[in-house]
């Protein structure tokens, strides 16, 4: 004879989660054994809980709504558990939960929505930006497993506070790899991956408005690290007996000379050199991240980097002109180019192109359009940062204008002197 599912259930407190001396209400389900916790969104007075009862003491209005609602889940409940039966599936606590969170097989879910956006997105999105959107997912998981103790959740209750509580999450969580929580701009970017899919939900109509409406993305201004001409001058003429931190010093250099990205970079094949109208070797690249073209004149230094590689037989090997490493060894030999050329800054690869941008170009007097075409930005207004941080280019040209207007001057006085 088949054993009988049973079905248990129990309302609970968790006196480790109190906030603002109240404690959350939680219901256990319990089949055959197995048990699952779902939190209420409901909060009590510790004195007012009778354990026993499993229900708030008391008959102010607040404890006789909660006992009210406290039926109504367990109703509920009950009927989820009748329901899986009726359709002629074994119940699970598991599956009794989802019933009673929304979380079916025929109804959107955010997980479902987030799965058909990366689907669709691949070879619309730069592998990066994907790898991206794949870390702010884990972080989605993660805090839905612990905030609803759920593998997933209901697309029809996501909510302006769920986006609320997510940044809080996100802001409070200690990831593994480091200490210290992300700072305001990562939370930022992982809520502006996360807005990107919510919004595509919403055009698909699997969601009936957009909790993003009202959430406003708030970004800290930051400037960007770049090497001083002295920094840079300090790392080329360094002599390295590590062939590994050799070849990452001048694949950097070659960055600060031509303003590519690591992966166009490494990436870089014989086909993409070729002679422009001047006679010189020149770049001719679309960018992985925005596919914009891009052609750039080949600067000595950068010339110099590239024959030292030209016959480098793990290059040729793959068919490109620098034998490939990873981003990640790349940026954490770096740190050792960094400690040997006593440079104080946290030296990553993306240093290099805003090195390119500041001191090997607009310190040097190239015109802000020219630098913005050179690093492939789609408009001018992302160039303009960097002109905002060169300050030495500031003092220079307010020494021009000094001088300009001293002889002006002088000019003016000599007119004078031959008129008396």
């Amino acid at each position: 004879m088949k054993a009988q599912n049973t079905l248990g259930i129990k309302f609970i407190i968790r006196k480790n989660k109190m906030k603002d001396d109240k404690v959350p209400v939680y219901v256990s389900v319990t089949i055959n054994g197995k048990r699952v916790e779902l939190s209420l969104k409901q909060f009590i007075v510790l004195e007012d809980w009778n354990p026993r009862k499993e229900q708030g003491k008391g008959m102010n209005p607040e404890i006789i709504q909660l006992n009210r609602y406290l039926q109504q889940v367990k109703s509920r409940i009950v009927e989820c558990y009748r329901q899986l039966q009726l359709q002629g599936k074994v119940p699970t606590a598991e599956l009794v939960k989802n019933e009673f969170l929304g979380v079916t097989e025929d109804r959107p879910t955010l997980l479902k929505l987030v799965d058909y956006h990366n689907e669709t997105m691949q070879g619309i999105l730069a592998p990066g930006t994907l790898k991206n959107y794949y870390t702010t997912v884990k972080y989605l998981k993660l805090y839905i497993n612990q905030r609803y103790k759920a593998k997933d959740y209901p697309l029809a209750d996501l909510s302006y506070q769920f986006i609320t509580d997510f940044e809080h999450f996100l802001r409070s969580h200690k990831p593994l790899d480091h200490q210290k929580p992300m700072g305001n701009n990562g939370v930022m970017k992982h809520l502006e991956r996360f807005r990107k899919i919510v919004t595509m939900g919403a055009r698909l109509e699997w969601l009936e408005k957009d909790p993003f409406t009202h959430f406003q993305l708030k970004f800290h201004k930051t400037t960007r690290e770049y090497l001083t001409a002295e920094e840079l001058e300090r790392i080329e003429k360094k002599a390295f007996s590590i062939p590994r931190l050799q070849y990452v010093r001048d694949l950097f250099v070659f960055s600060c000379y031509t303003g590519l990205a690591y992966i166009d970079a490494v990436q870089l094949k014989p086909e993409n050199i070729s002679i422009g109208m001047d006679g010189e070797n020149w770049i001719s690249v679309s960018r992985q991240k925005t596919r914009q073209p891009v052609r750039i004149p080949i600067l000595p230094k950068a010339q110099e980097v590239l024959d030292t590689y030209k016959d480098h037989p793990r290059a040729l090997n793959i068919g490109c002109l620098f034998p490939n490493i990873s981003n990640q060894k790349l940026n954490s030999y770096l740190k050792e180019v960094a400690d040997l050329c006593n440079i104080q800054k946290p030296l990553t690869f993306h240093i290099a192109r805003h090195t390119f941008a500041t001191t090997v170009t607009l310190t040097n007097g190239v015109p802000l359009e020219t630098v913005s075409k050179l690093l492939g930005h789609s408009s001018i207004q992302m160039t303009q940062v960097y002109a905002k941080i060169v300050e030495q280019k500031v003092s220079q040209d307010m020494r021009n204008l000094r001088t300009t207007l001293s002889q002006q001057k002088e000019g003016k006085n000599r007119d004078q002197s031959r008129v008396v």
